[in-house]
């Protein structure tokens, strides 16, 4: 079986910029990576504005533009999705509503209701409805706010997801594919709760192996820190290659 090419989401508000160690870490073992596009977050491209808005449904729809060119372009070589934070949200829908990937790895995902987190989830509450309030004045989601500058559409959704629980996009059934979850320990944005409740609802049980990449596991000068993870790569990637050794169809 060929080595698969693996697309990666970004997280919320992070460049594809970010994931050049990401990328590199799978080019040096002989596989092929790349960071699609993070809208409204790329040097030159226009950002998030009352004239300049997106949801969910464009944010996946554009991975689903990008599977499609993927395997026009090599119609054999097995596709993966790499879903980071948002990203892995955003995987998930595409999963669900369109052709699927041929496997499907997680990192830092969760479901996001304020009920998963600690103090009873106050704070991302009180953003959770702070958000559609400073969307309607503004236009778009303004700094300092998480995620800025954020489209209105976008965050207004994601907002909902925190205050409900309930994804901003179908989720009728269960992700088949082959699916790797990784659980960053520590992680302060994506807990232990908030994951293991998007790997139960949403990820076939058969099909899915959870991994929690422990403290103790990263290298030297490396973190399992929600996004800085993803500068010393190495674990995660080595992870990877593994269970798609052993998982892929």
């Amino acid at each position: 079986m060929r080595a698969p090419l693996v697309l990666v989401s970004a997280a919320m508000a992070v460049p594809s910029a970010f994931y050049r160690p990401l990328v590199a870490a799978f080019q040096e073992r002989g596989w092929e990576a790349r960071a699609l596009p993070t809208r409204g977050f790329e040097r030159g491209e226009p950002i998030a504005s009352r004239e300049h808005d997106w949801s969910y449904t464009d944010e996946i729809q554009s991975i689903a533009d990008a599977v499609a060119k993927a395997r026009a372009d090599d119609p054999d070589r097995p596709v993966i999705l790499l879903g980071h934070s948002l990203g892995a949200q955003l995987c998930l829908g595409h999963e669900l509503n369109h052709p699927p990937s041929d496997g499907l790895v997680t990192v830092g995902a969760g479901v996001p209701h304020f009920r998963h987190y600690p103090y009873g989830g106050a704070p991302l509450l009180v953003i959770s409805l702070a958000i559609p309030i400073v969307t309607r004045l503004r236009g778009f989601l303004p700094k300092p706010f998480f995620g800025a500058p954020g489209a209105r559409t976008l965050m207004q959704e994601w907002a909902g997801f925190l205050r409900t629980g309930v994804p901003p996009f179908p989720a009728a059934g269960r992700v088949d594919v082959p699916s790797l979850a990784i659980h960053l320990q520590g992680d302060a944005l994506a807990v232990s709760t908030a994951n293991k409740a998007f790997v139960e609802r949403f990820l076939d049980p058969d099909r899915t192996t959870r991994w929690v990449y422990t403290r103790d596991a990263a290298p030297e000068g490396g973190t399992t820190d929600h996004v800085q993870w993803a500068r010393t790569p190495g674990p995660v990637v080595d992870r990877i290659i593994t269970w798609w050794s052993t998982h892929q169809r």
